[in-house]
C-alpha cells in the first residue's frame, strides 16, 4: 500500500448484486465499492501457500500512525456491519464478549446493540492502540453517577482463559505474524461452546498492483495474505470444531489516483518485509501516479479488487488422550461434567 493521508466516507445502507454484498459510499471525490466479477481476478495469487511473512517494526510504525486517527479505518466499520449481520446464525447469547484488535476493527456499536447485556471487554494488540483505547475507555464523571462500568481494555498476555463466549475480531487476522498463536489465542480465551467471529483480507486483494510494482522493481505492494483454506485448516489444528470459510469478492474504485493512494493508505500500510526499504521521493510519487492511471476501467474509474474472508467456529470440550496415566485439569473436568448435563 502507498503513502497519504485519511480518507473517511459516510455509510450508507448494503446494496446486493449479482450474488455478492457490495456497498456504496459518498465522498467528494466519489469512491464507489461494488461487487467484483465473480470471476477469478486476471492476475491471480499463483504462488503456492505459505505462512505470510510480516515487518513487525513497520507494523509498529503503522500502529502508531493508526492510534492517531479520528476513528477506525472506512473499509473496516463497514465490514464490522457484514460480520454483525452475520451474528443472527448464532444462537447462542453471550454473557462475555472479548473484541480483539477493538480501535481498528470497529464494531463496539454493533455488538453492543446485539448484545446490550454482555460485558465487553477490548483487547489492543501493540502498545499505542492500547494507550489509545485505554484513555478512551475510562469513565466520566456522568457515567460514575448513572453508575455505568467502563469497558476494560486489555492486553493480549492480560486476557483470562475460559471467559468469553465470543471473540469477535475484524479485520485484523492478515495483520498477524503469527497465525496459530493468534489462533491458539481466541481459543485459551473461549469457554466451552463459545464461538469466534472473525474477518481479514485475502490474498486475492490488490492484486492489481503486483505487476505495477514489478515492472519497475519496487518490491511488494502488500504481503502475501493467508489463503481461506489455509486459515480453516489452521483453525481445526488449533482445536475449534467445524470452521465455516467463505469470502465477498468487491471491487473499490476511484476517480482519481491521489485519492486512492490515501485511502489505502487509510486502511494500513504495507508490512510486507521486502517491499521497497527507502525513503520515496517527489519523483516517485508523480511516477506511481502516473502508472496507477493505468487501472482506469472502461467506466472511467481507477479499480483495485479486495478479497473479504469471513469466518466462524466453535470450541468444543477438550478431547482426552487416555493413556495409563492421564492427568485432566480441574477446568477440562468441568467442561465436560457441563457438557454431559451432569
Amino acid at each position: 500500500m502507498a503513502d497519504g493521508a485519511l480518507a473517511r466516507p459516510a455509510p450508507q445502507h448494503p446494496l446486493k448484486q449479482g450474488g455478492f454484498v457490495g456497498s456504496q459510499r459518498a465522498l467528494g471525490h466519489r469512491i464507489n465499492i461494488l461487487p467484483a466479477m465473480s470471476e477469478p481476478s486476471s492476475t491471480p495469487n499463483t504462488e503456492a501457500a505459505r505462512p505470510q511473512h510480516l515487518d513487525p517494526l513497520a507494523a509498529l510504525r503503522q500502529a502508531r500512525r493508526l492510534a492517531q486517527a479520528a476513528a477506525e479505518p472506512w473499509l473496516h466499520a463497514d465490514v464490522a456491519q457484514r460480520m454483525a449481520e452475520r451474528l443472527s446464525i448464532i444462537k447462542l447469547q453471550p454473557r462475555r464478549v472479548l473484541r480483539w484488535s477493538d480501535f481498528l476493527g470497529g464494531g463496539g456499536a454493533a455488538l453492543a446493540a446485539a448484545y446490550p447485556d454482555a460485558e465487553q471487554v477490548c483487547v489492543e494488540l501493540s502498545p499505542p492502540l492500547l494507550e489509545r483505547s485505554s484513555a478512551e475507555q475510562k469513565r466520566g464523571w456522568w457515567d460514575a453517577l448513572r453508575r455505568k462500568s467502563a469497558v476494560q481494555v486489555l492486553a493480549p498476555q492480560d486476557v483470562e482463559s475460559g471467559q468469553f463466549e465470543l471473540v469477535w475480531a475484524n479485520m485484523c487476522l492478515h495483520n498477524s505474524a503469527d497465525l496459530p498463536r493468534t489462533l491458539a489465542a481466541w481459543s485459551a480465551a473461549l469457554a466451552v461452546d463459545g464461538f469466534v467471529m472473525f474477518s481479514c483480507i485475502g490474498p486475492d486483494s490488490l492484486v492489481e498492483l503486483r505487476p505495477i510494482y514489478a515492472a519497475h522493481g519496487w518490491g511488494r505492494p502488500a504481503p502475501d495474505w493467508w489463503d481461506m483454506h489455509d486459515v480453516g485448516d489452521l483453525m481445526a489444528e488449533a482445536g475449534f470444531a467445524d470452521p465455516v470459510m467463505d469470502q465477498e469478492r468487491i471491487s473499490l474504485t476511484w476517480g482519481d489516483a491521489e485519492t486512492l493512494l490515501k485511502d489505502l493508505r487509510a486502511l494500513g500500510g504495507n508490512l510486507a518485509p521486502d517491499r521497497f526499504a527507502g525513503c520515496r521521493g517527489k519523483g516517485w510519487h508523480r511516477q506511481l501516479l502516473a502508472a496507477l492511471e493505468g487501472l482506469r476501467g472502461a467506466d472511467g474509474r481507477l479499480h483495485l479488487s479486495l478479497e473479504l474472508v469471513f469466518g466462524h467456529a466453535f470450541k468444543p470440550v477438550p478431547k482426552i488422550r487416555l493413556s495409563a496415566e492421564t492427568s485432566v485439569s480441574l477446568e477440562q473436568m468441568r467442561a465436560m461434567v457441563r457438557r454431559s448435563g451432569g
